[in-house]
């Protein structure tokens, strides 16, 4: 049972990254706007966090300097594929490409190196509980906040005003421009948010889930946060069961190595991919409920 509990635990603490990126991405592609950059905006947030952490020895200084440079560079991607109306997809994947290099570099000087503090904590008088303490309620507050910002994002997104703004925007920018909506600035404040969440997210993974700062640590997350929401059919709740359902794949990998199975651990390494690739095969079987629930100007500029 204790083995359970902490594979448990583990699981919610992996998945907590992509369930954060996922979260900031649905509200970007909400408003209509699909942003490939999410790997190189995690990156760079990794890169910032991880170096703002280990010379501050502040957590939060950490992460909120993550959340900062992924709010900057989303303002990049607003300001080409909002403000200059260029491709989407070419211009996140150029963010992405970007960011990966910018982060491989300015991270040199702290490979090997480590934050001089450590991430442990406990729910005082519920960490003590026999298996759920050790599965729930000993983690990482981060693990708590991505759950908690779920819940209001599904709640601003179905019983807002705001939220019925967004929708709007997404569904038929040229109607809500029609009636006064501001629908390029909407789409930039949709676009800061998902970065600012994005960058949480590559905080955490080199300020608590690691943590240290290796090139290219986090790993093809931003993709998998990427079709997250396509498996989720853009639902908030649906992308917190997805990323902990490839959390937990994430994990499964590490109790077989620990268990002795003969297997490669290449192959292990392989099984959130596969199963990213497996789920998405599986939904594209059905088109037309895919079109049914995507955002319909989703990827479009908008010319006012």
């Amino acid at each position: 049972m204790e083995q359970l509990a902490a594979l448990i635990a583990a699981t919610l603490s992996a998945g907590t990254p992509l369930l954060l990126a996922g979260i900031g991405l649905l509200v970007n592609e909400r408003s209509g706007v699909l942003n490939l950059g999410a790997e190189g905006m995690m990156l760079i947030a990794a890169a910032a966090g991880f170096a703002v952490g280990f010379h501050t020895g502040n957590p939060v200084a950490g992460l909120a300097a993550g959340a900062l440079a992924g709010v900057l560079f989303s303002l990049i991607f607003s300001a080409l594929a909002i403000g200059l109306a260029t491709n989407q997809y070419a211009t996140g994947l150029a963010l992405t490409l970007f960011g990966a290099g910018l982060s491989a570099f300015a991270g040199l000087a702290y490979v090997g190196k480590s934050v001089p503090f450590k991430s442990t904590f406990e729910v005082p008088g519920l960490s003590a509980l026999p298996f759920l303490g050790t599965a729930f309620f000993k983690l990482h507050p981060m693990v708590y906040l991505a759950l908690a910002l779920t819940g209001l994002v599904a709640w601003v997104l179905a019983r807002t005003r705001a939220g019925l703004v967004i929708r709007a925007v997404g569904e038929s920018p040229e109607s809500a421009h029609a009636i006064g909506y501001p629908v390029r600035l909407i789409r930039v404040g949709a676009v800061a948010f998902g970065g600012a969440c994005c960058g949480l997210a590559g905080a955490y993974l080199s300020l608590v889930y690691t943590p240290l700062w290796v090139e290219g640590m986090v790993a093809g997350r931003g993709w998998i946060a990427l079709a997250l929401t396509t498996f989720a059919t853009w639902r908030p709740w649906r992308i917190a069961l997805g990323a902990y359902l490839f959390g937990s794949v994430t994990m499964i990998q590490f109790a077989l190595q620990a268990e002795g199975v003969e297997i490669a651990s290449q192959l292990l390494s392989m099984l959130p991919y596969i199963a990213t690739i497996v789920v998405l095969a599986l939904i594209s079987r059905n088109p037309a409920f895919i079109r049914l629930n995507m955002p319909a100007s989703l990827g479009k500029p908008f010319h006012p």
